[in-house]
């Protein structure tokens, strides 16, 4: 039997990486089951909403006024993209406190994984604190865009480190903020690339399992234009499209390898651990023999 991950060691970049994909195939199955419990009903309200999103515009440009596409358009906008965005946010704070919280008791429990109730502890006491700090750091990445590119790409390195260490840390959102560029500091462009990877590699792989979809509707579009796309394509897209989101373990596994690895850098706490557990399961060199 191979070895348990350990999350509190030093990693280089590729160990980082290369850690995450493997902790994701050894926990497959309890991280499915974590997802389905805590996020499947958000999973579905997404379905619907979105659903809902795409055949209104789609009717809304079969039905097209030339006196008034601008208005009839930002009409179905503004009332479903709403929706649309606020069960995503949900869904994100969702996924994002119910993984974290299983690694926290994975690490907690000795590298083993937990059941579904004992994240459901961890869950509901975070889940408020979570999604009250994600709405501000959204606000901040949004107002960073706005005023440059750049401050926000700065920001994002520090700002995905925030939620791992309010759950890790049970911190507050200001202890966060202030230790996410402490622990980023003279590792900034190592955190960004190996978090930049580890999105290229979630994006490549919810690409490929939703490409039926992508081509069918990328023909539909082809010989018929927007209008040709049918209502069965839009309801088989959108259902593909949330079910994809199940790829969002893996940055949020990722992030967190690269939380203790900035973590052990600067603390070493996880080789302490270790050196205090030395000699403690050891067993005699001489065992009893019965005659």
């Amino acid at each position: 039997m191979s070895e348990k991950v350990e999350f509190k060691k030093l990693r280089e970049f590729g160990e980082i990486i290369n850690d995450t994909v493997r902790f994701c195939k050894e926990n497959f199955k309890p991280l499915l089951k974590v997802f389905v419990y805590f996020c499947g009903i958000f999973i579905i309200a997404g379905m619907v909403a979105l659903i809902v999103q795409q055949t209104s515009l789609q009717t809304s440009l079969r039905n097209i006024d030339p006196r008034d596409t601008l208005g009839r358009l930002a009409g179905y906008a503004t009332i479903s993209y709403f929706f649309v965005a606020l069960i995503g946010s949900v869904f994100y704070t969702a996924i994002n406190v119910s993984i974290l919280s299983f690694i926290a008791l994975y690490i907690e429990k000795g590298n083993i994984a937990p059941e579904v109730d004992e994240v459901w502890g961890y869950f509901r006491y975070y889940f408020l604190r979570i999604f009250g700090s994600s709405i501000l750091l959204s606000l901040l990445i949004i107002i960073s865009l706005v005023m440059c590119l750049v401050p926000g790409l700065y920001l994002f390195p520090a700002i995905s480190l925030m939620t791992p260490v309010m759950i890790f840390e049970n911190a507050s959102l200001g202890y966060a903020f202030s230790k996410s560029f402490k622990l980023l500091k003279e590792q900034w462009w190592t955190t960004a690339a190996t978090l930049l990877i580890i999105w290229v590699i979630t994006y490549a792989t919810s690409a490929f399992a939703s490409l039926p979809a992508t081509i069918m509707v990328m023909v539909s579009t082809l010989t018929g234009g927007v209008k040709g796309i049918s209502t069965g394509l839009i309801i088989f897209s959108s259902i593909l499209q949330e079910l994809c989101k199940v790829f969002m373990i893996i940055p949020i596994v990722g992030v967190s390898f690269c939380y203790f690895n900035l973590s052990e850098r600067q603390n070493s706490s996880g080789l302490m651990e270790r050196i205090q557990k030395m000699g403690q399961d050891e067993t005699p060199f001489h065992s009893k023999e019965e005659y």
